[in-house]
C-alpha cells in the first residue's frame, strides 16, 4: 500500500490581499481601460441608488470622487446572493463592485484616489488573461492518436515517444466510467455544443424556461438554459475560438459511438460558461462571474484552461468561494517557459498544472514554441503537446490538435469528475491528495523532475488507473486511524505557523519543517501526546517568505502539508 501523503495548503488558506495596490506592472498588463474592481471593508455601509443619471453611494468622499472622475456606473460583481451559502459572507462577496468610467487616462492616479479614501479593503484594475494554448490543422490524415491516454510511443513528436508515457487512461476506464451527476463547469471560449461528440451532455438549467425571456429560476442570467455566456451577456455559448470546444472534448466527449476521440469522463454533464471573447482573452471580472455562476448552479470541478499574469484579490475572492463550496478550480500554468505566476494558477486554493510530451519530459518547448511554466505554485503535470481534438466549426473534421498548459488541465479535471463519480462527498482536499499522491515521480528530465515535489512537474505526471485505485481501495484516504490534521480557515496572522490536529489515541508525535527543496529547517514538535484536540503554533520569524513542507508524523503515520510564508 503506498504511504499516504498530504499535500494542502497549511498557512494562509485564503491569501491575504497585497498591501495597497501593486501597480509595478500595470503598463505590461493588459486590463480593462475604464474599470475598476473595489471592495468595501466590512464595516463600511455604501447603499447605492440612482439619482438622475448618477450613482449615488451616501458616501459623500465617495460620491464626490465619482463625479470627478466621470464613474458613470456601479454594479455588483456577485449580483444573486445564493441562499444559506456561508462562503458568500465570509468571503464578504456582497461588498465587490465594479465601477465602469467614461474614460481614465491616468490608472495610477486612479487606484491611488479611491486608495485613499480609506474605505476599500482593495481596489484594482479589471485584469485581461489569455487562453493559454495553441492550435494547428495538419495536412496529413482515432484513439490511436490519443497518446496521452495510450503510448505507445510511436506517436510523432519533437521528440521520440516514449511507451507508458502516458495517463495510463485505458485500464482506469476499466474502474471508472463517469456519472452524469457530476457536473464539469468549463470556464473557457465557448463550446460547438451540436457537435455529435457532445449529444446527450450539455448542461441544462432545470430552472428556466427557454426563450420567454425571463429570470424564470432568479439567478441573474435571462434563458440561461445552457450556461451563460459572460464575454457578450447573453446566453450563446458558441465558441469563436476552437480552444473551448478542444478543452471539452479532452474532458468529455462521447465514447464507444464509433467516430472522433474518447474523453476522459464518459457520461459527466458538461456546463458551458464562456469567459473568454472571440479573439481569446477575457477580463477577469469576466472569470470570476463565470466561477461563481458555476459553483451556485451545481458545478462539482470547474476547468480553467486561462490565465493572466496580473495579481488579483477579486479573483483570489472567487477562487476561494469555489473551494469553500468544495469545488474544485484546476488551472493552467502558462506557456511561456517561466516561473512568472499566472493567476488563476498561483493562488493557494487553485490546482496548477503543468504540461508534459510524448517523452513525459516537461515540454519546452512545444510545437509551436514557448513552454510549460514552471515554479513554487505547480502541483502536477499532464499530457499537454500534439493534443488532438474536435473543431469548433465542423462536426466531421477531425484532423485539429492544439498544444498548451490548457491541454494538460482538463485531462485533472476529467480524472476529477471520475473520482467524483465513485465518491460524490469528496472533498477537494481529498481529491487533490489522490491526484498528487498517485502521480508518477521522476518520469521526466532528470535534471528537473527530482525526487519528491520539484519546481518544474510538481508532484508528477498524473496516474488516472493508480488514482482511481488508490481513491477505490487505500482506506487511509478517508478513515486514518491515529491522527486528523485540520485546516487552519483563517489564518490569524503572517507571523506564525499554526498547526491544528486531533489525535484518535495517545501517541509520539513529531513535527518537522522543510524547505521547498526538501532542506530541514527545524523540529516544531517533538514528543508524546495525549488523544484529543491540539493546536501548535510556530513562529515565521526566522523564516523569509516562500513555500515550506510541514511533516506531520504520529506513530507510523506521515503526513505532509504545503505552508506558504507570506512575509
Amino acid at each position: 500500500m503506498k504511504k499516504l501523503v498530504f499535500i494542502i495548503g497549511c498557512l494562509y488558506l485564503l491569501q491575504q490581499p497585497l498591501v495597497g495596490s501593486d501597480l509595478s506592472n500595470v503598463k505590461k498588463s493588459n486590463f480593462h481601460p475604464n474599470r475598476l474592481i473595489i471592495k468595501f471593508k466590512k464595516d463600511i455601509s455604501a447603499q447605492i441608488h440612482i439619482e438622475k443619471t448618477n450613482y449615488i453611494t451616501n458616501i459623500e468622499e465617495l460620491d464626490n470622487l465619482n463625479t470627478q472622475y466621470k464613474c458613470h456606473s456601479i454594479q455588483r460583481l456577485f449580483q444573486q446572493r445564493p441562499q444559506l451559502n456561508k462562503a458568500y459572507e465570509i468571503l464578504n462577496l456582497g461588498d465587490i463592485y465594479v465601477l465602469d468610467f467614461e474614460y481614465v487616462s491616468d490608472h495610477y492616479q486612479l487606484v491611488d484616489s479611491y486608495n485613499e479614501l480609506g474605505i476599500f479593503e482593495y481596489v484594482e484594475l479589471d485584469y485581461m488573461g489569455q487562453a493559454h494554448s495553441w492550435k494547428v490543422i495538419p495536412d496529413d490524415p482515432y484513439f490511436y492518436r490519443q497518446w496521452a491516454c495510450k503510448n505507445d510511443g510511436s506517436f510523432p513528436s519533437v521528440h521520440p515517444g516514449i511507451p507508458d508515457a502516458d495517463i495510463d487512461m485505458d485500464q482506469a476506464w476499466d474502474i471508472e466510467q463517469g456519472s452524469s451527476d457530476i457536473i464539469v463547469g468549463i470556464l473557457d471560449s465557448g463550446c460547438f455544443t451540436s457537435h455529435p461528440e457532445f449529444s446527450g451532455r450539455i448542461w441544462t438549467n432545470q430552472g428556466e424556461i427557454p426563450n420567454n425571456n425571463i429570470d424564470d429560476d432568479g439567478n441573474g442570467y435571462i434563458d440561461d438554459c445552457h450556461g451563460w455566456d459572460f464575454a457578450y451577456n447573453d446566453n450563446v455559448t458558441n465558441d469563436g475560438t476552437g480552444h473551448g470546444t478542444n478543452v471539452t472534448g479532452i474532458i468529455g466527449a462521447n465514447s464507444n459511438n464509433t467516430i472522433g476521440y474518447a474523453g476522459i469522463d464518459w457520461n459527466c454533464t458538461l456546463m458551458i460558461c464562456k469567459i473568454l471573447n472571440n479573439y481569446g482573452s477575457g477580463y477577469y471580472s469576466w472569470w470570476e462571474d463565470g466561477i461563481y455562476y458555476a459553483v451556485n448552479n451545481g458545478a462539482h470541478v470547474i476547468n480553467m484552461s486561462v490565465g493572466g499574469t496580473s495579481y488579483s484579490s477579486s479573483l483570489q475572492d472567487a477562487i476561494n468561494y469555489a473551494y469553500l463550496n468544495n469545488v474544485l478550480v484546476v488551472c493552467s500554468m502558462g506557456n511561456y517557459n517561466t516561473s512568472t505566476p499566472n493567476y488563476p494558477a498561483a493562488f493557494s486554493n487553485s490546482f496548477a498544472v503543468g504540461a508534459t510530451d510524448t517523452n513525459d519530459y516537461r515540454c519546452n518547448p512545444f510545437f509551436w514554441g514557448g513552454g510549460s511554466n514552471y515554479g513554487s505554485h505547480i502541483d502536477v503535470v499532464a499530457p499537454g503537446n500534439y493534443i488532438y481534438g474536435l473543431d469548433n466549426q465542423s462536426s466531421t473534421n477531425y484532423n485539429i490538435y492544439w498544444a498548451g498548459t490548457s491541454q494538460a488541465v482538463p485531462y485533472i479535471t476529467g480524472l476529477t469528475a471520475l473520482l467524483l463519480a465513485r465518491d460524490t462527498l469528496g472533498t477537494v482536499d481529498e481529491i487533490k491528495d489522490v491526484i498528487t499522491i498517485s502521480a508518477e515521480d521522476q518520469v521526466g528530465n532528470p535534471t528537473e523532475d527530482t525526487a519528491g515535489w520539484d519546481q518544474y512537474y510538481g508532484w508528477g505526471r498524473i496516474n488516472a488507473y493508480e488514482a482511481l485505485v488508490l481513491f477505490s481501495t487505500d482506506e487511509e484516504v478517508h478513515h486514518n486511524p491515529i491522527f486528523v490534521l485540520k485546516e487552519n480557515f483563517p489564518s490569524p496572522s503572517q507571523s506564525s505557523i499554526i498547526i491544528r490536529y486531533t489525535l484518535l489515541k495517545p501517541c509520539e508525535v513529531s513535527i518537522n519543517l522543510y524547505d521547498i527543496k526538501g532542506k530541514f529547517v527545524e523540529t516544531i514538535k517533538d514528543g508524546t501526546q495525549q488523544s484529543g484536540d491540539h493546536i501548535i503554533q510556530s513562529t515565521t520569524n526566522q523564516l523569509s517568505s516562500g513555500l515550506y513542507i510541514i511533516e506531520f508524523n504520529a506513530e507510523y503515520i506521515t503526513e505532509y502539508r504545503k505552508c506558504l510564508v507570506l512575509k
